[in-house]
């Protein structure tokens, strides 16, 4: 029997999940979590063979769950689930050690299929992401003009941006002004947009 943990903020999608693996005779939901340091102390508490969590969800997100579960339950394989996977969610999935990426628009039967077969050892990819991320464009933004960028999206004054950063505001607008000539756009609003889009935030 394959012991099966699932974690999703939202409570229709975990019951309704939980209730269709409780239907394969190989497989048994033995915990639920909410969120995502919930779903790490369920991990510990049920010792699941394989968790599925939700690439979003509150307190830790799936892929901040992924990589504290690598550390402290090992031999519990993840596969994360996702409503809009993007090409850079699934790098830094498979980065943080899942083992499987599913959308959550896939077929009935498959997520039962993916829980087999990274518990046997396998990796599972969705075809369509996977092909998506083979063409997609690489970042061409540095980490702290992505940490830069994330901290304007909600028009955050620059001095605001600066105190967080520990940067000067002239060194900040730099930053901005780079992120903008990079992508190739006026605004810094533009700029978020197309990052968010290829999923680089």
């Amino acid at each position: 029997m394959i012991r099966v943990l699932l974690a999703d903020d939202e409570d229709l999608i975990r019951t309704a999940l939980a209730a269709l693996l409780n239907l394969e005779p190989d497989l048994e939901v033995v915990g639920h979590a909410s969120d995502g340091r919930k779903a790490v102390e369920a991990a510990l508490a049920h010792k699941p063979d394989v968790a599925v969590v939700d690439l979003e969800m509150p307190a830790l997100d799936g892929l901040e769950v992924t990589t504290e579960l690598i550390k402290v339950a090992p031999e519990c394989a993840v596969v994360i689930l996702t409503g809009h996977g993007r090409p850079q969610h699934l790098k830094q999935a498979l980065s943080a050690g899942a083992k499987g990426f599913v959308r959550k628009g896939s077929p009935g039967g498959t997520l039962a299929d993916v829980i087999r077969r990274v518990h046997g050892g396998d990796r599972y990819v969705d075809p369509s992401l996977a092909a998506d991320a083979l063409t997609a464009p690489e970042c061409p933004l540095t980490p702290r003009e992505l940490e830069v960028l994330r901290l304007a999206e909600f028009d955050t004054p620059v001095a605001v941006i600066a105190k967080q950063t520990h940067l000067s505001n002239g060194t900040v607008r730099n930053y901005i002004a780079a992120v903008i000539n990079k992508l190739g756009v006026s605004t810094r609003a533009e700029a978020i947009r197309i990052a968010r889009e290829h999923g680089w935030l």
